[in-house]
């Protein structure tokens, strides 16, 4: 333990690259959530590039500064998820006329005020669940990265892999967006029946199907082909307004007419089953994580002055910012359900992991009770609607940050790392990666727009079909009930109903590449142990090209537009 001690760990060089590894991993992880609506781990690919650089390019040899690197690197993924699943929503919501556009002062303070009180709530909660339940509480994704880092021998063969990823996945997106050599997308109408079917040029959506696995992928698949091949037809025969819009625009046109408000419903209905289905689960994690809170002892982490302050300050400060809509009533709602839902992902991702981590049935829930709360207090309209999503935006960062910390301090457990020192290096992970992505989503807006077919943003589509639900706006409530029952069919069959709903509710051509990428891993996997699949690093590779290249295909459409 003593050699532990003496090492670096929060260095300059850790912080530097950790906050530069943040940026790029956060930044493509919203391009691709916006995409598709799932990001992935940055955790493993963050420690091997950072083990590439240390180690073999600056000849630092630290388990622990790593580890930081990682720590304030994995963070970026983390806030990410947390903000591009709620922020678009006000967009749309201002593309339509109903509010005016969000604005960067607005927008930052929620990324960073979310993301603050996601660690610091996380404070009080290490103790408890790291260090009490260590023999309970296996923190998968934590303890993989754990071994990954001791493994840094290996860390310049398997760090060149992702930059190997990087370089394809750039190479391809120049050629197919910027060039156009190669067309983005393929599609072929199946005019028989009236459907479709097609692939995406895509190597960040192969590369997601690779990290997912063949079953996801397969769900994901068997989702959207039930609703291009089989519902499309349906509508088309039995529909006639239906059949207008496949004879005007094709099957794309009646997928968004009719088949994605299918799809939001059964997505809406999979979150709150899934959310319900672990109320139990939730009730004795929060009890269980509140009984051990506070004990945390001197010098191990940030005291709880300092955590109980920080977190009164930025309540208060929400409360009284004209430019964050919550007010004092959704303040204190941030800090109610923050708080809960920090406590209950922290423990949850302990036994499913990081990617099972039910944040958006969290969000859903948020959304449904601050919605209810605000309208009964008068509350309505526009203003309702905005700080419903506002209130939930704060609360999905904090659930997806918290559980990001909990992974980190167990690896950092694990490797003898001294717990205030990886809770500041969240903090800047959290703080440079809030700033970027409130920059990437105010670039891709400005040279896409959200909703289209180049960044869908589908995830916060559905919060804001929730939220206009319950405030009373217009909706297709038929559509929605045909997602609802055809989610609790799924669930009768015990069929994981989130992939397949979410499959019905993206296009087809997105949903094969991903299935594609599925069956590359089913072969790898023959070949390759899970751990040291060449393959998972690569394809982390692979997003991270696409989603910076991606950007900066943006910067270009606004130069040029």
């Amino acid at each position: 333990m003593d050699n532990v001690v003496k090492q670096r760990e929060l260095t300059f060089t850790s912080i530097f690259l950790g906050v530069l590894l943040a940026v790029v991993f956060g930044a493509a992880n919203a391009y691709l959530g916006l995409r598709v609506g799932l990001t992935v781990s940055a955790s493993i690919p963050a420690a091997v590039v950072s083990m590439g650089v240390l180690r073999f390019v600056l000849r630092r040899d630290s388990m622990l500064e790593n580890n930081m690197v990682q720590t304030i690197g994995s963070a970026g993924e983390s806030l990410a998820a947390g903000a591009i699943f709620t922020m678009p929503a006000l967009y749309l919501w201002a593309d339509e006329g109903v509010c005016a556009p969000p604005g960067f002062m607005s927008l930052t303070v929620i990324a960073l005020a979310g993301g603050a009180l996601g660690v610091l709530f996380m404070i009080p909660l290490r103790r408890p669940l790291i260090v009490d339940e260590e023999k309970t509480l296996a923190y998968p994704e934590g303890c993989a990265c754990a071994e990954v880092i001791k493994a840094g021998e290996k860390g310049a063969r398997h760090a060149s892999t992702v930059f190997t990823g990087l370089g394809i996945a750039v190479a391809v997106k120049l050629v197919t967006d910027l060039f156009k050599w190669i067309p983005a997308a393929f599609s072929m109408p199946v005019r028989l029946i009236r459907g479709e079917l097609g692939v995406e040029t895509s190597p960040a959506l192969l590369g997601v199907g690779f990290i997912v696995g063949p079953k996801i992928s397969t769900l994901l698949f068997s989702g959207a082909f039930l609703g291009w091949m089989v519902l499309i037809p349906l509508f088309c025969v039995y529909m006639p307004d239906a059949a207008r819009a496949y004879a005007d625009g094709g099957a794309v046109a009646v997928w968004k007419t009719y088949i994605r408000f299918v799809g939001a419903g059964a997505i809406a209905t999979g979150g709150l089953y899934s959310l319900v289905k672990s109320v139990p689960l939730f009730v004795k994690t929060f009890r269980d994580s509140l009984k051990g809170v506070g004990t945390a002892k001197d010098g191990e982490d940030i005291s709880m002055r300092k955590v109980v302050t920080a977190v009164v300050a930025i309540i208060v400060i929400l409360a009284a910012l004209p430019t964050v809509p919550v007010g004092i009533g959704g303040a204190l709602l941030v800090a109610l359900f923050g708080f809960f839902f920090a406590a209950v992902s922290a423990r949850m991702v302990g036994f499913v992991g990081s990617s099972n981590n039910p944040v958006s049935g969290m969000t859903i829930a948020t959304l449904v009770v601050s919605a209810f709360v605000l309208k009964t207090c008068g509350t309505v309209g526009a203003a309702g609607m905005v700080a419903s999503i506002s209130i939930g935006s704060f609360v999905c960062i904090i659930a997806a940050l918290a559980g990001d910390t909990a992974q980190d301090l167990k690896t950092g457990r694990i490797l003898g790392a001294t717990p205030w020192k990886q809770q500041i290096g969240e903090f800047v992970g959290a703080a440079a990666a809030g700033l970027a992505i409130v920059g990437v989503l105010l670039l891709l807006h400005r040279a896409w727009g959200f909703g289209g077919d180049e960044i869908p943003a589908p995830q916060a589509t559905l919060m804001k079909v929730v939220v206009e639900g319950i405030m009373g706006g217009t909706l297709p409530w038929g559509l929605l009930a045909l997602g609802a029952g055809l989610a609790v069919v799924l669930i009768i069959c015990r069929v994981p109903v989130m992939p397949f709903s979410i499959g019905l509710y993206l296009p087809i051509k997105l949903n094969a590449t991903i299935f594609i990428g599925g069956m590359l891993r089913l072969l790898m996997d023959r070949r390759y142990p899970a751990v040291s699949n060449p393959g998972v690093l690569l394809s982390a590779g692979l997003i991270a090209g696409e989603g910076i290249c991606g950007i900066a295909l943006a910067i270009v459409t606004i130069m040029i537009k």
